[in-house]
C-alpha cells in the first residue's frame, strides 16, 4: 500500500459518518470557585460546635465594651445610696455593690479593661517577639545566641512574679500593667517563631530562592513569615487570655488597677466577704472572667486544628 492511499484511509476515519453530523463542541468547564486559605479555615471553624459558640460569645462581648456608654448609661462611677447591695432587678439588672454603683455598668467597663489589656499585651509580642524569633530563627550565629540568652534570662522569672514585683515598684495603673505584663508578655510567641523560622530555612523553595540571589531579607519578608502566620496567629489568641487572668489577678491583690475604674479581678476582690449575704457581687464578675477565659481558649483549640488540619489525622 502506497503512503498515498494510507493518508486517504486515515482521512475517511476521521471523517463524520453523515454529512449532518457535525462535531460537536467541546464542552465549556463549570467555572470553579475560588477557595482561599481563610475561606477554609471558616468552614473548618464553622464545623466545631464549641469554636462557633466561643466565636459568637466574643463578638457580642467586644460590642458590649465597644458600645459601653450606650448599653450601661449609668456608668461605672455613679452611685445610688438608696440601694446598696441590692438583688438584681428591674432597675438594676445585676444589682448594685457596696457603694451603690451599677453592677451591670461596672461589668461592662471592667471587660473593655480586661480586652484591652489583653490585646495591648499581644501586639507588643507581636512588635518584639516576632522580629526577634524571625532573626534568631533565620540568621542563627550570634544574633540567635544573644536573642535566646535574653529569653532564658528572663523565662527563669514566674510570669506572674515578676509583674507583681514590677507593679510593687511602679504602683497600681493601667499603664503601668500594660509595662509589667508587656516585659514578659513576648518571650513565647518569639520562641515558637524562632523555631518555625528554623525549620523553614533548610526547606527547599528557600535554597532555590537564595541560589537565585533573592536578598536574605526578602526571603525572610517573602517567604519565612508567610508560613509562620498560622503559628502567630494561635500563639496570640491563646496569649490574649493569659494577659486578662494576669491583670485580673494583679487587681485581685490589689495593685492592678486603680479605683473606681473597674476590674474583674477587683470587683470580685472588694466583694469576697460579702459572698453569702450578697452573692452576686462577687459571682458575676467571675463568672464573666472564667466564661471570657475559656471563650478564649475553645477558639484558640478552634482555630489551632482549622489552621492545621492533618496535625490530628
Amino acid at each position: 500500500m502506497s503512503l498515498e492511499q494510507e493518508f486517504t484511509i486515515a482521512a475517511a476515519a476521521q471523517a463524520p459518518a453523515h454529512p449532518n453530523n457535525a462535531a460537536a463542541p467541546p464542552a465549556q468547564a463549570l467555572p470553579q470557585r475560588h477557595r482561599t486559605l481563610w475561606g477554609d479555615v471558616w468552614r473548618r471553624l464553622r464545623r466545631d460546635p464549641a469554636a462557633l459558640s466561643s466565636v459568637i460569645f466574643l463578638v457580642l462581648l467586644v460590642l458590649l465594651v465597644v458600645l459601653a456608654p450606650f448599653v450601661a448609661p449609668r456608668g461605672y462611677a455613679a452611685q445610688d445610696y438608696t440601694s446598696l447591695r441590692a438583688l438584681p432587678n428591674t432597675r438594676y439588672w445585676l444589682g448594685t455593690d457596696n457603694a451603690g454603683r451599677d453592677l451591670w455598668a461596672r461589668l461592662v467597663y471592667g471587660g473593655r479593661i480586661s480586652l484591652f489589656v489583653g490585646v495591648s499585651v499581644q501586639l507588643v509580642a507581636l512588635a518584639v517577639g516576632v522580629p526577634l524569633g524571625l532573626i534568631a530563627g533565620f540568621y542563627g550565629g550570634r544574633a540567635d545566641a544573644v536573642i535566646m540568652r535574653v529569653v532564658d534570662v528572663l523565662y527563669a522569672f514566674p510570669n506572674l512574679l515578676f509583674a507583681i514585683l514590677l507593679m510593687s515598684w511602679l504602683g497600681p495603673g493601667l499603664t503601668n500593667i500594660l509595662v509589667a505584663l508587656s516585659i514578659t508578655g513576648w518571650l513565647t510567641l518569639c520562641r515558637v517563631v524562632r523555631a518555625q523560622a528554623l525549620s523553614l530555612r533548610t526547606r527547599d523553595f528557600i535554597e532555590a530562592a537564595r541560589a537565585v540571589g533573592v536578598p536574605p531579607w526578602r526571603i525572610l519578608l517573602a517567604h519565612v513569615l508567610p508560613n509562620t502566620l498560622s503559628v502567630i496567629i494561635t500563639t496570640v489568641t491563646f496569649g490574649i487570655p493569659q494577659a486578662i487572668l494576669a491583670e485580673a489577678s494583679l487587681s485581685f491583690i490589689g495593685i492592678g488597677i486603680s479605683p473606681p475604674m473597674p476590674s474583674w479581678g477587683q470587683m470580685v476582690s472588694d466583694n469576697i466577704l460579702y459572698i453569702r449575704s450578697s452573692w452576686h457581687l462577687a459571682v458575676f464578675p467571675a463568672v464573666a472572667l472564667g466564661l471570657t477565659m475559656l471563650a478564649f481558649t475553645s477558639f484558640g483549640d478552634g482555630l489551632r486544628d482549622a489552621l492545621n488540619p492533618r496535625a490530628h489525622e
